[in-house]
């Protein structure tokens, strides 16, 4: 069956490409055009249209994009733009649409952008996840990674993994993968992607789950820009629902770029020395003092031992902050991610994965932690 369309462009000339290659597809059949989102709101809907195309480049189209989600949500909605910009993509996924494309466009095109944003998930914003850690092996790539395996088994949406940790990454070793595409090619080539384009620069890992690898040499860290980084990530979330970052120890410029656009940030610290905890105050403080509301900070504290609400309360009070998140120890699953067979199985039934498991429920229901 066709799509039923609806096309809303206030240029005559890209009105007349779009409805031209439409119309010569069997998988399209035409209902109505309009210069503006106003004048097509009440009209359109005597066609019972599936498919909108509205012009995003217009502003008052792109704030009508919410109002066309409520009154026909059963439809696709895709906003189209003569160049891509982050900015109003991002504008539009928060609108509900489901999804971006470049004009001029082709029939098949369309098809495949619509697959692409159905194997997406849910037409809402992703959920941008920054996993962060004051110095190294504080198990924070295990979390992530252990993270993404869950949300995309329990939601059946799409997870993306992305290694900026561009000197040290571990995450291909997780995963016993090899990656043709490093974050490398990614930031250098962003100003030329869509979306399209984009997604073959992620490998698959595992169903609904994949990987955007840190590069293999450490000295590649210094071709990627923060500016560069925030674009990759903000395409990303066009493609996948869930967008889980890697970030490299310690503050820098690229760090806290990418903080600034994430929705929930967790702080990882692994005890051991004691000194820890001063390093994971530190660390609250100077988010603190971003004074940015986006920010969402959560303490994770892993191996963890006495595993107890004791120790919890012990710890935040030496922190002077929450403690949101105790991890316990488990040297089982350490070995199983030092051996890259995270992919192949979990073991579910451990306490570490009982928490983490928990961790993920609630990162889906809006809980956080």
């Amino acid at each position: 069956m066709a799509y039923r369309v609806v096309v809303i462009e206030d240029t005559p000339e890209l009105l007349e490409d779009i409805v031209t290659v439409l119309k010569k597809s069997p998988d399209f059949e035409i209902s109505s055009t309009y210069k503006t989102a106003g004048a097509a709101m009440g009209p359109a809907a005597m066609f019972h249209p599936n498919l909108f195309f509205i012009n995003i480049d217009n502003e008052e189209s792109l704030n009508a994009l919410a109002a066309f989600v409520d009154t026909f949500p059963g439809a696709y909605i895709l906003g189209t733009m003569s160049q891509w910009d982050p900015i109003k993509a991002q504008r539009a996924l928060e609108s509900g649409v489901t999804g971006c494309i470049l004009k001029p466009f082709g029939a098949k095109e369309v098809l495949e952008y619509l697959q692409l944003y159905s194997i997406r998930g849910k037409h809402k914003p992703a959920r941008n996840i920054a996993f962060f850690s004051p110095k190294g092996r504080a198990g924070r790539t295990t979390l992530a990674a252990l993270l993404a395996l869950l949300i995309a088994e329990k939601t059946g949406e799409r997870v993306a993994l992305i290694d900026a940790d561009l000197q040290f990454g571990d995450l291909p070793i997780f995963f016993d993968a090899e990656p043709k595409r490093t974050l490398i090619d990614a930031t250098q080539d962003i100003k030329l992607l869509t979306p399209m384009s984009f997604a073959p620069y992620f490998m698959e890992i595992k169903k609904g789950v994949s990987l955007l690898s840190s590069p293999d040499r450490p000295e590649y860290a210094e071709l990627v820009s923060p500016e560069n980084l925030v674009e990759v990530v903000m395409m990303t979330d066009n493609i996948f629902r869930y967008v889980l970052i890697d970030l490299p120890a310690g503050f820098n410029p690229l760090s806290l770029n990418v903080c600034r656009i994430s929705d929930l940030i967790f702080v990882t610290t692994m005890l051991n020395s004691g000194f820890e905890i001063k390093h994971v105050k530190k660390t609250m403080e100077m988010f603190e003092s971003q004074e940015d509301e986006k920010y969402k900070v959560k303490t994770v504290f892993t191996r963890v031992n006495p595993f107890t609400e004791e120790e919890r309360q012990k710890i935040a009070d030496k922190l002077g902050y929450p403690v949101d998140v105790m991890i316990p120890n488990e040297y089982r699953m350490i070995s199983i991610a030092n051996s890259g067979r995270l992919s192949r199985g979990l073991p579910k039934d451990t306490l570490l994965m009982k928490t983490i498991n928990s961790m993920a429920d609630k990162i889906i229901a809006g809980e956080e932690a």
